[in-house]
């Protein structure tokens, strides 16, 4: 059996810090409290913060190990105990009235994790165990305290919160959507078609539609940040991922049959344009990325799905292409759209093509007497009437100032004929509704030629511009109105 020599021994070389305490004076002032009413320890305690003070004055400490004097730098225990106001000191507080209430609630023995200071200025946490000892739980003069320091494992903890922190701030705070996804299931379908047998993934997709369908089911969504919220209009996380088939519809089966097909292949990073839809059904032209964390390749269980609003681009980029191939103001095709397919119905048809070309009578007048904004009236008005009369295949096109033509591919001479009538039908509709407007009554005058397989389109643009000319000098004639050079 150990001596007492032994247990001192013990106490004085422990590896941690053992101090060892009287408390006997902190239950006498319980005893006080109690008499006087206090029910309350901790309410007491916060209303008055000399309370806390006269509770830590009661405590005595009559030991301390020589690790406690390496914990904290002190040269001795006489100079330990003479700087205690320097080692127990601000953010103690919350865990000393803890403490104390533990003792006022009669546990004897318990822990807590507090800060202390070293001599030094180090800030120390601790991980604190106090026990009052056998035989001395009637009067506590015999406490026990050891403390750990954990000083370390706090820091690194605390750098881990913040990091997490950190990153947590980026996503959420990101500008562009981010979506966290779980596609192990997604895996799980794909391993058990390729332990089939299955090669062709193109092919299988292709007889097996309802497999992409599935696939796109098992995709699990973990997390969203704010942009994706704002992006797609919804409320709160649970409102978009409540109506995610809503999101990915349509247009978003084939692209997503592109990325599992990319899955199939090994290709775990992939970006491609595609199409979502907001809860409001606006569509949403996305260009997304796709990657499968580096640690998570064996499982697929985490992926990182950003998604970049590219709608206003691609909308701009459609009003580019659409002004590349259109005039402004009538509306119509423009003379490049005009030679451009020209070129390519020479080349490959559809035979026979017909063309009517088409010049406004007396637009320099307007121009010259009421100014180009009224005539510029009147060539929108020609562009409500062929863009009215003409249905596809064939189009209208304004190829000069004055100068429209209407190209009809797989039309004969007699479907040019028709077309010839219904403007002329429009062109009379047109009039009767701008009677009342402008007085301004609009003429035109058209050629009409068609061009068989293996002749040549430009003879046949040459032979509708020679007609249309001999009908606008029939028109002055016939109006006797002198004909100026327009």
């Amino acid at each position: 059996m150990p001596s007492s020599t032994d247990y001192e021994s013990m106490f004085e070389f422990a590896p941690m810090s053992l101090w060892l305490e009287d408390y006997s004076g902190l239950r006498q002032l319980f005893e006080s409290w109690r008499s006087a009413g206090v029910v309350d320890l901790v309410g007491h305690l916060n209303a008055e913060p000399q309370h806390v003070r006269d509770c830590m004055a009661q405590l005595k400490v009559l030991s301390v190990n020589q690790s406690t004097l390496a914990l904290f730098g002190a040269q001795s225990q006489a100079d330990l105990l003479s700087r205690l106001d320097s080692v127990f000191r601000d953010d103690m507080t919350a865990p000393v009235i803890y403490e104390l209430d533990q003792l006022w609630r009669g546990n004897l023995c318990f822990d807590n994790q507090t800060v202390n200071y070293a001599l030094d200025g180090r800030r120390l946490d601790v991980h604190v165990r106090v026990q009052v000892l056998p035989g001395y739980e009637a009067s506590w003069d015999r406490v026990l305290v050891s403390l750990d320091d954990i000083t370390e494992r706090v820091r690194a903890e605390r750098l881990r919160l913040e990091s997490e922190r950190y990153a947590r701030e980026l996503f959420e705070r990101s500008p562009v959507s981010l979506w966290v996804e779980d596609f192990s299931a997604v895996k799980t379908l794909l391993d058990d078609i390729r332990n089939r047998g299955i090669s062709d993934f193109t092919t299988f997709i292709k007889v097996h539609p309802e497999f992409i369908t599935r696939c796109m089911r098992e995709i699990r969504v973990i997390d969203v940040n704010r942009e994706t919220l704002r992006m797609f209009g919804a409320a709160d996380k649970s409102e978009l991922l409540d109506n995610l088939s809503g999101i990915f519809r349509d247009e978003m089966h084939d692209s997503f049959a592109e990325q599992l097909q990319d899955l199939w292949s090994g290709k775990m990073v992939q970006q491609r344009e595609v199409v979502n839809y907001a809860l409001t059904g606006d569509l949403l032209n996305i260009h997304m990325q796709f990657t499968v964390l580096e640690d998570r390749l064996a499982t697929w269980d985490l992926v990182l799905v950003s998604l970049i609003d590219i709608t206003a681009r691609k909308k701009a980029e459609a009003y580019l292409e659409y002004l590349g191939k259109h005039d402004v103001l009538t509306q119509l095709r423009n003379r490049a759209f005009f030679s451009e397919e020209l070129n390519r119905l020479s080349r490959k048809g559809p035979w026979p093509v017909s063309v009517l070309v088409i010049d406004m009578n007396g637009l320099k007048p307007v121009n010259d007497e009421e100014g180009h904004a009224a005539g510029d009236t009147l060539l929108r008005r020609v562009g409500e009437v062929l863009s009215k009369a003409v249905d596809e295949p064939g189009w209208p096109a304004r190829i000069g100032g004055d100068e429209f033509a209407v190209v009809l591919p797989k039309t004969d001479e007699r479907g040019a004929e028709a077309m010839r009538d219904r403007i002329a039908s429009m062109l009379e509709l047109n009039n009767q509704f701008y009677a009342g407007q402008s007085g301004r009554v609009l003429s035109l005058a058209v050629g009409v030629a068609t061009c068989e397989a293996g002749d040549q389109l430009d003879a046949a643009l040459q032979r509708a511009d020679r007609a249309m000319y001999e009908e606008k000098a029939r028109h002055y004639r016939d109006s006797g109105t002198e004909r100026r050079r327009e």
